[in-house]
């Protein structure tokens, strides 16, 4: 399982809004909702991330083992 803990700790050191990173990165109001429910979603969506944040794939997604 991923989790997009790490995007939303950036977004919160970054003092953006959800709203303020979408319009900013292009991002869908669908996408954003998956991010919030750590759903999947696209390479080419954590490429746009990365690049606005100019940051690693670690610093947006983190993998947890659910196999426990």
């Amino acid at each position: 399982m991923f989790s997009y803990k790490p995007l939303l700790k950036l977004l919160i050191d970054n003092d953006l809004s959800k709203t303020q990173f979408r319009l900013e990165t292009g991002i869908s109001m669908a996408t954003l909702a998956k991010i919030g429910k750590d759903e999947y979603i696209s390479m080419s969506t954590l490429d746009t991330i990365c690049k606005y944040f100019d940051c690693k794939i670690e610093d947006v997604v983190k993998f947890i083992n659910d196999d426990k």
